[in-house]
């Protein structure tokens, strides 16, 4: 770096940003450095930077959630929430370090300068997990009732449970079920909001757990109250694709949405809105989500104070 700031007649310093493009060095100036490298066989030894200024630049992505072939990774989640930390920490000047729970204990993993958690896991084990690994983290999902160890950023999930409960009350439906996992802090938020709200009207709705939130399981767990000749008349499911499965079992039933039962999901994902009948559902903004994310984990690399932040939710009323 010495003979290429000799050779363009700058300080290393200045070679240093105008070979990582900093705005602090005029484009002339800059073209002329980079031009002497290329010519040279100069690159910029990251490594040996980051070394000296103990910083990856990396923040590590770990998607907490198992794909099969009913639940994909490309699914609006995480597809919608890595949109929003991708694009935030790409133009801070950070890589985005993308894996699963499988890659928590590899070396770049390790060495990243923070951590970005999508999803908790069943009763917060994979914040506990990662929480050992003692770097800067936030998590996507529910803040806890006592107050947390860690960044949160979520949606209001407990008022997503309530607008359901709401909605149901509103149009007079009287024998309510929740499918879902509670074991997750999300869908334990919008359980309990949903149950309180109906328990001010003196009804008590009907829990069927279900650990898998796909289309299938949406079916089987349908299927199963008609087998039983449960008397139910709406469905708050915890995703879209468990709504979706729901309406899929009721009409090959015989029944009709809304008519004899009326259903709603979670997410608002664009496979919600197409779907016949376009599925009433709740709406989470994943990609300001993603953004939120990105912001907190950069300020705690800094050193800044940050809290964790619940975003609004909104009930999409459609066809169902």
């Amino acid at each position: 770096m010495a003979d290429l700031a000799e050779l363009a007649g700058v300080s290393k310093i200045t070679v240093s940003r105008a070979l990582s493009e900093s705005p602090l060095v005029n484009a002339e100036t800059r073209e002329r450095v980079q031009a002497l490298a290329r010519k040279h066989g100069y690159k910029l030894n990251v490594s040996a930077r980051n070394l000296r200024l103990r910083r990856s630049h990396t923040v590590a992505v770990i998607v907490e959630m198992k794909p099969s072939s009913g639940r994909t990774m490309w699914d609006p989640y995480p597809l919608s929430l890595l949109g929003g930390i991708s694009q935030e920490l790409t133009s801070a000047g950070y890589s985005v370090l993308l894996t699963t729970r499988q890659g928590a204990t590899d070396a770049p993993v390790q060495a990243a300068d923070g951590l970005i958690l999508l999803g908790q896991g069943a009763h917060q084990d994979a914040v506990r997990f990662y929480d050992r690994l003692g770097m800067p983290m936030v998590v996507w999902g529910a803040a806890e009732q006592g107050g947390d160890n860690h960044i949160v950023v979520g949606s209001d999930n407990r008022q997503g449970g309530i607008s359901a409960a709401e909605r149901f009350i509103s149009i007079g439906r009287r024998h309510p079920v929740f499918i879902g996992n509670p074991d997750h802090p999300e869908m334990a938020q919008r359980l309990f909001g949903f149950v309180d709200e109906l328990a001010n009207h003196g009804i008590k709705p009907l829990l069927l757990r279900r650990a898998d939130f796909t289309l299938e399981s949406g079916i089987e767990a349908v299927r199963s109250l008609w087998e039983r000749k449960v008397r139910f008349d709406s469905i708050f499911a915890c995703s879209d694709l468990l709504a979706m499965g729901a309406i899929r079992a009721l009409v090959e039933l015989g029944q009709s949405v809304p008519n004899d039962v009326s259903v709603i999901g979670y997410d608002d994902t664009p496979l919600g809105a197409s779907f016949l009948p376009p599925l009433s559902t709740v709406r989470q903004n994943w990609q300001e989500g993603g953004v939120l994310l990105a912001r907190k984990v950069l300020a705690q690399i800094h050193g800044h104070s940050v809290q964790s932040q619940m975003m609004a939710t909104t009930l999409v009323v459609r066809a169902t």
